[in-house]
């Protein structure tokens, strides 16, 4: 990760202690960054792929069954 990689470059160029600080700045700067744009973890975003999946299963068996049933209005409707 380019944070990881400057963090690390920093390290080398300054004292340890003033290097920790700017790490520990840098790090909670970017997980601020990351917390204010309402990201989702890994988890919740199969959650969500999964039920989007069953829901899009259940939209297919109701529009079959929607269409069963329209047919068979028609037929009804032409033998009246």
């Amino acid at each position: 990760m380019v944070v990881n990689r400057l963090a690390e470059s920093l390290s080398r160029l300054l004292p340890g202690e003033l290097a920790e600080d700017i790490k520990h700045n840098i790090s909670s700067a970017v997980a601020s960054a990351l917390d204010r744009m309402n990201l989702v973890t890994r988890e919740e975003l199969e959650v969500q792929e999964a039920v989007l999946m069953r829901t899009r299963e259940k939209v297919e068996q109701l529009e079959a069954r929607l269409a069963e049933y329209e047919k068979a209005l028609k037929a009804k409707e032409g033998d009246e």
